[in-house]
């Protein structure tokens, strides 16, 4: 931009990109050079401790998000007004890791499946050794017949 004596509204118009995008690109390679361009691999996690001294250089110096996103090394200023907000609102703890994804279901056990636990360990009487059979067999002869009726049905959406 500076060379060639082109604004970025120029730049941004001829090749379709915003202007302030293309005004942080010039920042970032001023400040970083060509290989602050490029993609970095993987997502960064920061500490909290890392995110407290950035707020704090930002809140004491009295930082532009911009100029922080350059001194820090940050992608965006995205991050920044999150930590903001969470730091607010919940003080230092909000700056801790969050787990990600969703939360585990409760696993809800049916009481008529469940087996009652063994109250000794004295060896099984032969109705006891019969009982346990039969409820394998069962559990074994439900699943045979599951598996039958995928095959079942395999079958019919082949032509």
């Amino acid at each position: 931009m500076s060379e060639h004596y082109r604004s970025a509204k120029s730049l941004g118009e001829e090749y379709g990109i915003t202007y302030s995008l293309f005004e942080d690109w010039f920042r970032i390679y001023e400040h970083l050079g060509a290989p602050g361009l490029l993609p970095r691999k993987g997502k960064r996690v920061f500490s909290p401790s890392f995110k407290l001294a950035v707020l704090k250089s930002i809140r004491e110096e009295k930082l532009s998000l911009r100029a922080a996103v350059l001194r820090f090394g940050l992608s965006s200023d995205a991050g920044i007004i999150e930590w903001q907000k969470r730091f607010e609102k919940f003080g230092s703890s909000g700056l801790e890791p969050r787990p990600k994804g969703r939360l585990p279901m409760a696993y809800k056990e049916n009481p008529a499946n469940k087996r009652k636990p063994r109250k000794s360990d004295r060896p099984l009487t032969r109705e006891e050794e019969l009982l346990r059979e039969n409820e394998y067999l069962r559990a074994e002869n439900a699943l045979l017949k599951k598996l039958q009726a995928l095959v079942q049905a395999e079958n019919k959406r082949k032509p």
